[in-house]
């Protein structure tokens, strides 16, 4: 499964927002679908030459936003999603929002200016 799932080393997002964008976007597109399993933290870890922590908070984070859930002995899964349509669209919303702090904060921009460029986007 760690086909297509890649660490840009150049590129200056952390390897764990690479990993957790990647991942949600296979989930979001459908090209991975709820039940599905992912590979064990150690073994993508070894996969990708990375840390078991690293790839460890990739998942935290996808499964705080309601996309995978874990289970000792049974693994990590992609979370079938819930009814609710408010709680998705806020679950996206998060991730979305997680994705462009990892960026600003790569970059080096304050939160005060990151919060004045989101509001100069948001306007026509």
């Amino acid at each position: 499964m760690t086909a297509g799932v890649t660490v840009d080393l150049l590129d200056p997002t952390p390897p764990y927002e690479q990993l957790r964008r990647q991942f949600a976007t296979l989930i979001e597109t459908g090209q991975l679908r709820p039940e599905d399993r992912l590979p064990s933290i150690r073994q993508l870890a070894r996969d990708l030459d990375l840390a078991t922590g690293t790839v460890g908070r990739a998942y935290q984070e996808l499964e705080s936003a309601g996309l995978i859930r874990s289970r000792r002995g049974g693994g990590t899964r992609v979370a079938v999603p819930p009814l609710n349509t408010d709680t998705v669209q806020r679950q996206r919303l998060t991730a979305a929002a997680r994705t462009y702090a990892a960026h600003a904060a790569a970059l080096g921009v304050s939160l005060p200016d990151a919060q004045r460029a989101l509001d100069r986007a948001w306007s026509p």
